[in-house]
Parts: structure tokens; sequence; C-alpha cells
């Protein structure tokens, strides 16, 4: 998403979070950044943080990837306003299917899930450019 709004010009503010701290402050998973730099995009300034609270105040939208991180950001939320900030990334791809990005961890997935992120951010990108 990053990558993308950047080479459109749009002065939005992107931020990657996770809602565990098994990872804070590791990069991702090497098998990303190789699949990323593949497509022209350098993951090796990111960093795993965790979710926060603040993040309801700080963003408009909050992005999942699957309904367990949905639940967990949900439950975090103490404002109706918060909780319409939250939804399923692959609803942009599937509106109102509520699919989950698969996790590629251990069936070396990357790629799959680039693209299926990659699609994902473009039709967020064409929903929210305009306003």
């Amino acid at each position: 998403m990053k990558s993308k709004i950047s080479m459109m010009g749009l002065n939005w503010e992107v931020d990657s979070a996770g809602t565990s701290s098994w990872h804070e402050g590791e990069l991702p998973d090497q098998r990303s950044i190789k699949i990323a730099k593949e497509n022209g995009i350098d993951l090796t300034s990111q960093r795993s943080r965790k979710f926060d609270s603040s993040d309801f105040d700080h963003f408009d939208h909050i992005l999942t990837m699957d309904t367990s991180n949905f639940q967990n950001i949900r439950s975090m939320a103490k404002l109706e306003s918060h909780i319409n900030k939250i939804d399923l990334i692959m609803n942009y791809a599937y509106p109102n299917e509520n699919r989950v990005v698969p996790d590629p961890y251990y069936n070396n997935g990357f790629s799959e899930v680039f693209e299926m992120l990659d699609t994902c951010c473009n039709k967020f990108i064409e929903l929210y450019s305009n306003h």
C-alpha cells in the first residue's frame, strides 16, 4: 500500500501492526522481503509493532488479514466509530464475503499472498483516492 500511494502521490499515512508483540521490532519474513523486492518494493525499513488503541484515533481505516486479528482489534475498540473503521482487507476484492488472507508461513505461499494483497490495495485505492 505504501509503495502504491507513494507512486500515485497520495498524501496518506500507512502503517502495519500486529495484534501480538511476538516479533516486535523485527523485519518482515525474508520470503516476504524477497517477493516484494521481485515486485519492485523494498520492505527492509518496515519493522513489526503491536497495534495500540491510539491507532483508532490516528487512522481512518484499519484493515486486518484474518478473522482472529479482526476480532482482537474489535475487542480493543471502545467506540462505535472505532468499530466502523475495522474491516478485512479481502473485502475490498470480494465485498462482504469476509475472506481471509491465508498465512503463507507454512506453505510458502508468499507469492500468492502478495498477489491477493496487491489486488486488495488497488481496489482500496480506487475506492478512496477520489475522496
